[in-house]
């Protein structure tokens, strides 16, 4: 092929796509009905946006619309990614004369017309430092529009490996054996002794808890059910949510979540509420907040469904929790507080960051700390 069909304009782009794809972990967002304009995204990002438009603009008509237009489309994403604002950077390609760029509150306007430009733009040289020794290649022409085309396909290819990877079906035998474990005491102790004298040894109580130091209790309640319907219905949501989290965190971290949601559940009902309780409630709650957690990382493929389905299963059992006086609601708010901080702490697989990590062990240990001491060594 003749290099001459390679035009600067079209390798400026190329470049400007490598760099924020594979070097700044950008990632495409599908818009229907855009034409010559690319969209990326990463929240991370001090632009959680960049916009690479090759559209012909003439005058500052069409720049004001487009930007109106580019405003719009942001407020959805937002919307998408549990954003509150996000903040632009438009890069143009192709302006007339007669358009006058202008920044205005949350958008950022850059043109660039060829390689040249993007390596002597203020803007690039100030926030991406390292941008013309990213994208220094040997090659030219079209050998250096199929390498970065190859790149791109490869990084592409590795996202989807891992996304795959994440997702991919895998054996819940911890679901499984905390399903079994629960079923397996209720009705072994059923059969066996008086589940009452079971009930009151291994509830969840704060007065019995605080004054013969039986801690157990914050972790015992959890395994232990009033009756058949209770057992029943903490079991199949067990089921539902659990086999989730333990396929996409892993059956270690899984195990973790639980236990963690279980005893910030446990802990926050002791400082809030007098009543014995019992039920794996908390740990499901939990798993929901991790799950929550998990899917805000995971938004382009579970958005919808955090949205339609989780969040609203959270908020109706939260109103039943709190319009029922038999439910220990606030159990249920510290297994979704605990559940969500300990992923956190954890991370997601091939999403979370150093900062991400050591922030979610400092909340989680400041939050614990704060709980142990309300709920046991306050005297009430």
């Amino acid at each position: 092929m003749n290099l001459q069909m390679i035009s600067d304009n079209e390798i400026a782009v190329m470049k400007l796509l490598h760099y924020f794809i594979v070097e700044e972990n950008y990632e495409p967002v599908i818009l229907h009905g855009a034409q010559n304009e690319i969209w990326l995204e990463n929240l991370k990002g001090e632009y959680q946006i960049v916009r690479i438009v090759s559209n012909y603009l003439h005058n500052d008509t069409q720049y004001d619309y487009d930007k109106f237009r580019a405003k719009s489309i942001s407020k959805q994403i937002a919307h998408k990614t549990f954003s509150f604002k996000l903040n632009i950077l438009s890069i143009y390609t192709n302006l007339g004369d007669n358009v006058h760029l202008k920044d205005d509150k949350g958008i950022r306007s850059l043109y660039v017309e060829n390689e040249n430009d993007l390596y002597k733009n203020p803007f690039i040289q100030e926030y991406y430092p390292d941008f013309k020794d990213k994208v220094n290649f040997k090659e030219a022409g079209f050998d250096l529009f199929l390498k970065i085309s190859n790149e791109l396909n490869n990084k592409n290819m590795e996202d989807a490996k891992k996304v795959e990877n994440v997702f991919r079906k895998k054996n819940p035998i911890i679901t499984y054996s905390l399903i079994f474990i629960n079923i397996f005491i209720f009705f072994y102790f059923n059969m066996s002794t008086n589940y009452e004298k079971i009930l009151n040894d291994f509830c969840l109580s704060g007065p019995i808890i605080r004054n013969n130091h039986e801690y157990f209790r914050l972790l015992t309640s959890g395994f232990i059910h009033l009756d058949e319907i209770h057992l029943f219905v903490n079991m199949y949501s067990l089921y539902i949510i659990g086999t989730q989290i333990e396929s996409y965190f892993g059956k270690f971290k899984y195990i973790i979540i639980y236990l963690v949601s279980l005893l910030f559940g446990g802990l926050l009902s002791i400082v809030l509420n007098n009543t014995a309780s019992v039920g794996a409630s908390g740990a499901i709650f939990g798993l929901m907040g991790s799950l929550l957690y998990f899917g805000y990382h995971y938004r382009v493929y579970l958005g919808s469904v955090i949205k339609s389905q989780i969040i609203p299963l959270i908020l109706i059992n939260l109103f039943i929790g709190f319009t029922t006086s038999s439910i220990d609601n606030f159990a249920h708010i510290g297994g979704l507080i605990g559940g969500y901080l300990i992923s956190m702490a954890l991370g997601v697989k091939y999403k979370s960051e150093k900062q991400d990590i050591i922030n979610g062990y400092i909340l989680t240990t400041i939050f614990m700390v704060f709980l142990v001491y309300m709920g046991i060594f306050i005297e009430r």
